[in-house]
């Protein structure tokens, strides 16, 4: 049977897809990759302390703030205990003793405001610092996991993972954590207090809560497990919400757009219902909470008129001891909602520790070598490669590519010739064998030196939300505006450059979508042009482009390839034709390799291909 040319275009997408479902089947729900493990709250808390060091800066100046607003919390309770024992207990009213006793009240609560503010202050600042330190750690290693990697989970989840998860723990760290230290201490405080008032009194409130407390570490797994899956479900509506959005396009003339919103009304759902079981969870010991107070309370009365009535407690202090009861229940009655948002700040954390515990596979090694300019050789030494869970891709691949030759890589689709080209470029790694560059293994040549010898120019090159000059400065930011100017010059781009509207300032929208795909394929080969790179692999960077444009092209990519090492894989049987060897892939390996002229001529698959795409474009 023959095989179609076409069959060849564009960028192996089945081989691709096949990777990606041949990870996603290792795991179930969220990929294993980047799920991190099981961790308890407290070893969660601690390694995310350990990853931000800015929390713990200037935290022992926060407490002290936070004692003191505790302390200041007491003051009222003992000033009433004062003024009924003291200031009015003799019968005739000790006016001085109350105005005082008001006074040193009054100075108190200001004190205890003032240290509550800048406690706050301090607390946001370290915590902001924290967090940024954080959100940076998150991106710069989702950029270091390799695109194998990345392929396994959804942009939009990852994205959740650096910005909405973030934003969880920012919830907890500046308000619930607020509260826990200042709801810990207080609880102390007025126990200690009520204890010098009254220790058969203490002993009988912490009786009533004393279940209620041992409790909460079962109460505690139950509400982690459901906020884990809020994160997870708000990961599933930022993905499905930014996948519409960039794919509106496609959505629009599909006519999609009905079933579009189902599935984002089922990602909505989904998180309405984890969001509704995690609320009903926390929801139930409001009530219980308050239930144990009231009984709390009555009991406290009846046992403490019962002590007044023997002498063993003044009314001054059953009284405060009330107030200080209400000290007492309000961290316990707020412990519900703290822990609402301690549970979902751990579940962010837990998602953001996955995705930093997840090693970066392809790694910049340290002290990397340095390779030295000039034109490159390439050479692959059994080279073999296999997605996890899946069958080998590429099969013992040995090829050298000589100093300044041009190459053009050809296959069937999934035939991998892709893989070979994201392997060459250190986008993964190969399973078994060695690439060499230069003689270089390419896994211990530095990532800053990689880049500037090696560029790739991908089908459908990604431009930024930003003007045509910046982005072909992309390729060499200290690149002036006459040099790009010139770059587009010698590429013979001058007159499509004239009729921008802007000309290098001409906004490209996001994803450069003001252009048209073989305008932006244009910037793309400029950007790369401009890096002057040693070794180019063009992934058919003019197949988007008009015949008219195309021309222009090749005469201006036989300009940017001499010299240099050039390959290049092939969708068009016109890059081979200009190529000095052609290399053929089937099933994995290379089964044939020479001159477009050699190969035209004898039996196999490249034949087959070719006479496939003459038959296509006589009937066209």
């Amino acid at each position: 049977m023959r095989r179609s040319w076409h069959d060849a275009r564009p960028e192996d997408p089945d081989e691709e897809r096949d990777a990606v479902t041949a990870v996603n089947d290792t795991a179930t729900g969220e990929t294993s990759s980047l799920r991190s493990a099981d961790r308890s709250a407290l070893e969660t808390l601690r390694q995310g302390l350990r990853l931000s060091p800015e929390f713990r800066r200037g935290l022992t100046g926060t407490l002290v703030l936070a004692v003191l607003a505790t302390l200041g919390k007491v003051v009222v309770p003992i000033a009433v205990q004062q003024v009924i024992d003291r200031g009015l207990g003799s019968g005739e009213p000790d006016l001085p003793f109350i105005r005082n006793a008001v006074v040193l009240c009054a100075l108190a609560v200001v004190l205890t405001a003032l240290c509550g503010y800048l406690m706050n202050v301090r607390l946001y600042r370290s915590t902001e610092s924290g967090l940024a330190a954080l959100r940076g750690k998150g991106f710069r290693h989702v950029h270091d996991l390799s695109v194998l990697t990345q392929n396994t989970e959804r942009r939009g989840g990852l994205v959740s993972r650096v910005t909405g998860d973030v934003d969880q723990i920012s919830t907890f760290m500046q308000w619930g954590g607020l509260m826990v230290i200042v709801s810990a201490g207080q609880l102390v405080v007025a126990t200690v207090l009520m204890a010098v008032y009254s220790w058969q009194l203490t002993l009988l409130v912490w009786a009533c809560f004393l279940p209620l407390v041992l409790a909460l570490p079962r109460f505690q797994r139950l509400v982690a497990k459901a906020y884990t899956k809020v994160r997870e479900r708000a990961g599933d509506v930022l993905a499905a919400v930014s996948e519409s959005v960039v794919g509106s396009a496609v959505i629009r003339a599909y006519g999609s757009e009905d079933r579009t919103a189902d599935r984002i009304d089922t990602a909505v759902d989904g998180m309405r219902a984890a969001q509704t079981r995690a609320q009903k969870i926390v929801g139930f010991t409001f009530p219980v909470t308050e239930l144990v107070a009231s009984i709390t309370v009555a009991l406290v009365v009846v046992a403490g008129v019962w002590l007044g009535v023997g002498g063993s407690i003044t009314a001054g202090r059953l009284i405060a001891f009330l107030f200080l009861i209400t000290l007492f229940i309000s961290p316990l009655q707020t412990a519900t909602e703290v822990l609402n948002e301690a549970q979902n700040a751990i579940a962010g954390w837990r998602r953001i520790l996955g995705v930093l515990d997840t090693p970066a596979d392809v790694a910049d090694p340290e002290n990397g070598a340095t390779l030295p300019r000039g034109p490159i050789s390439v050479r692959f030494d059994g080279v073999g490669f296999a997605y996890p869970g899946g069958p080998p891709v590429l099969h013992d691949v040995s090829v050298e590519i000589p100093p300044r030759t041009r190459i053009a890589v050809v296959g069937e689709t999934g035939s991998g010739k892709t893989t070979f080209a994201k392997l060459l470029t250190r986008l993964m790694d190969p399973t078994s064998g060695r690439i060499l560059v230069d003689g270089t293994d390419l896994r211990t040549v530095s990532f800053s030196s990689l880049r500037e010898r090696i560029v790739m120019v991908p089908q459908d090159g990604f431009l930024f939300d930003s003007t045509l000059e910046d982005n072909i400065r992309f390729g060499r930011p200290s690149a002036t505006r006459e040099e790009i100017t010139r770059a587009l010059t010698e590429l013979g781009l001058a007159d499509w450059l004239d009729g921008m509207p802007a000309g290098l300032d001409s906004p490209v929208g996001q994803r450069g979508e003001s252009l048209s795909a073989g305008e932006r394929q244009l910037v793309a080969l400029a950007r790369a042009y401009l890096a002057d790179p040693d070794l180019l692999l063009l992934d058919e960077a003019t197949s988007a482009v008009d015949p008219a444009t195309e021309v222009r092209l090749a005469r201006a990519l036989d300009g940017i390839t001499r010299g240099r090492t050039a390959v290049s894989i092939a969708h068009r049987l016109s890059t081979a034709q200009a190529a000095d060897e052609v290399i053929v892939f089937e099933h994995g390996r290379i089964v044939q390799r020479g001159p477009h002229a050699v190969l035209v001529e004898q039996p196999g698959v490249y034949a087959d291909l070719y006479a496939s795409w003459t038959t296509a474009t006589t009937v066209r």
